[in-house]
C-alpha cells in the first residue's frame, strides 16, 4: 500500500518491486489480484496519469511509448491512450521548441538540424517535426 500511496505504478512495476523484497511469487499474485479488485491498482489509470505526466513535461509519443513497455504497459492500452492525438502533440512539440529554443526561427541549417534532433530525442515523430518546420518557416530552410 505505501508504494501505492506515493504514485500509481503498473502492475509489472508493483510485481518487481515487490518480488526484489524477497515475496513469495504466488503471495504477490494474490495482493495484485486484491489490488485490482479493490481499484486501488489500475494499469489503465497509470497509464493515462503517466502520459499526461510525460506530455508536461514536453516528451512525444514515441519516447513515452517506449517507456511505459519498460514499465510493463501492454501495447494495446498504450495506443488507446496515445492514437488519435495529432493536433494535440503538434502543440506538444511547439511548446518544447518553445521552451529550449524560444519562437525564433532558425538561422540556418546547422541550427534546424539540431533543433529536430531534441525533438527527435524528446520522442516526437519525423512526420510531426517535419509538419512543425513547414508551419514555421514556408521558405523552407
Amino acid at each position: 500500500m505505501r508504494l501505492l500511496a506515493a504514485r500509481e505504478h503498473s502492475q509489472a512495476e508493483l510485481r518487481r518491486k515487490l518480488c526484489a523484497r524477497s515475496y513469495d511469487g504466488a503471495a504477490v499474485d494474490e495482493v495484485l489480484d486484491q489490488l485490482i479488485q479493490r481499484h486501488l491498482q489500475s494499469d489503465d489509470r497509470f497509464t493515462e496519469q503517466y502520459i499526461s505526466s510525460r506530455q508536461g513535461r514536453g516528451f512525444g509519443p514515441v519516447r513515452i511509448r517506449a517507456e511505459l513497455r519498460e514499465r510493463g504497459i501492454d501495447g494495446g492500452l498504450i495506443g488507446d491512450h496515445l492514437d488519435g492525438q495529432d493536433e494535440q502533440w503538434v502543440e506538444y512539440l511547439r511548446q518544447a521548441h518553445d521552451k529550449k529554443f524560444g519562437a525564433v526561427l532558425p538561422t540556418d541549417l546547422t541550427e534546424k538540424a539540431r533543433r529536430v534532433r531534441f525533438l527527435e530525442y524528446r520522442g516526437f515523430t519525423g512526420s510531426q517535426i517535419r509538419g512543425f518546420f513547414l508551419q514555421l518557416e514556408p521558405c523552407n530552410l
